[in-house]
């Protein structure tokens, strides 16, 4: 049978027509299909219709992500320590001491190995040195100076082109279904502040984070809060679980994370009764991104993986699961 050109052109019509609706009604556009993005939507699908046996009420309706690997890239070294370290370089004129006195010089001078030997307690220095000795406000101004300015050293872009679209489009998948999403992350929750409403979202007081102690005084007849160089809490490992409880005071329903420092998170969150959800991001496209687990001192994951299939988490494998990795690759861009 023959159709009269118009009726081709209705046919066509219709086709692209129902292609750009399923587009517009697809919450998880840059997946692509297969077992993981359909385990996230199954869930989301499953706990939010009413009637459902896994129903679970928009108040308990909590899912937490961790920051680092998970919402934006860390490699090849964490955003926040990036940022301590041109933060030391910007105060290193005040601090001739710094030259001959370490880890300072070996972060001043580019050691590498040198920093690396300095191990956690160095960059706890390095921290303390450029994140303290201030007003909160103050400190979240020279975040937000240098998010501004700093580019990746990879991709020559800022940070904020640099969060991960897929993952952006499950907070906003989440939220439209009810529900409210925290960062619960090994990073400073005053540096987290600085941009987690802006690129993610995600106010501030849903952001739970490692952080310093913070004294309040009365300067001049003025009441200020300022920042001390003395650790209050390592929001990491065992800790985060510890965190929710403090912070959040309910035990979320769904996890994301990207490393052995979300494994206790991620227990926590799916070793409870009921319909729960626990997520690795797994780093598996060098290409497009990077290539890292187990061996890689910066989002090492090995333990967490093992879980994975004891706990049956959904592992997300960059390389297979996304369509794309950052915002810009929507407009068809390329690294510059």
């Amino acid at each position: 049978m023959s159709l009269h050109p118009s009726h081709v052109w209705a046919l066509a019509l219709a086709a692209v027509w129902a292609s750009t609706a399923a587009a517009q009604t697809d919450p998880l556009p840059s997946w692509n299909e297969g077992p993981t993005k359909q385990a996230i939507v199954a869930f989301v699908t499953d706990v939010t219709r009413e009637g459902s046996p896994d129903f679970i009420p928009p108040a308990e309706r909590i899912a937490t992500f961790d920051n680092d690997g998970t919402l934006w890239i860390e490699q090849p070294i964490y955003v926040q320590f990036a940022f301590a370290l041109a933060r030391l370089k910007e105060l290193a004129p005040l601090h001739p001491e710094w030259k001959d006195r370490q880890p300072f010089k070996a972060a001043l001078e580019g050691n590498l190995a040198a920093l690396a030997a300095a191990g956690e307690q160095g960059a706890a220095d390095i921290v303390a040195a450029t994140h303290t000795g201030m007003t909160p406000e103050a400190f979240r101004q020279n975040v937000r100076d240098w998010l501004a300015m700093a580019r990746h050293p990879r991709f020559d872009r800022p940070y904020e082109e640099l969060l991960y679209q897929p993952m952006l489009e499950v907070l906003a998948y989440m939220r439209a279904n009810g529900f409210k999403t925290f960062i619960v992350s090994g990073g400073g929750i005053e540096f987290m502040r600085t941009f987690a409403e802006k690129y993610y979202g995600i106010p501030p007081e849903q952001i739970v984070g490692s952080s310093i102690v913070t004294k309040f005084e009365m300067r001049d007849g003025r009441s200020i809060l300022f920042r001390q160089p003395t650790v209050n809490f390592i929001d990491d490992g065992a800790g985060k679980p510890v965190a929710i409880e403090q912070h959040i005071g309910r035990r979320p329903v769904a996890a994301f994370g990207n490393s052995d420092g979300d494994l206790q998170m991620l227990q926590w969150t799916t070793q409870a009764g009921g319909r729960r959800l626990g997520v690795i991001v797994h780093h598996t496209d060098e290409a497009r991104e990077y290539a890292y687990d187990r061996k890689s001192k910066v989002g090492h994951l090995s333990q967490a993986l093992e879980a994975s299939t004891i706990d049956r988490w959904t592992v997300i494998d960059i390389k297979r699961d996304w369509k794309i990795v950052f915002p810009f690759e929507r407009t068809g861009e390329t690294s510059r």
